[in-house]
């Protein structure tokens, strides 16, 4: 997955305001397995039922914006908070 560099350049995380840049696949690999294993929710409470194709992470490693079909959904209440997933950072 590859977003134009000039739209990363530009987005930053509704919340935090922080930098965003694309999960690496082991990033990507680890929230999936932590999808699988514990759940996972976005901001507004509801579930997190399908793994990540692609996302975006914040520059401090603690909110993560899924890529849906090439299109970054950067909606605050669809925020996944990553904190304590080992291999994101955070």
């Amino acid at each position: 997955m590859s977003l134009d560099k000039r739209l990363l350049e530009i987005l930053c995380c509704p919340i935090s305001k922080q930098p965003v840049q694309l999960l690496s696949v082991r990033q990507l690999a680890a929230l999936n397995q932590a999808l699988g294993e514990n759940g996972l929710k976005y901001a507004d409470g509801s579930a997190l039922t399908t793994p990540l194709q692609a996302g975006l992470i914040t520059a401090d490693g603690k909110i993560v914006y899924r890529i849906d079909d090439g299109i970054p959904v950067m909606l605050a209440d669809q925020a996944i908070d990553v904190r304590g997933i080992d291999g994101l950072g955070g």
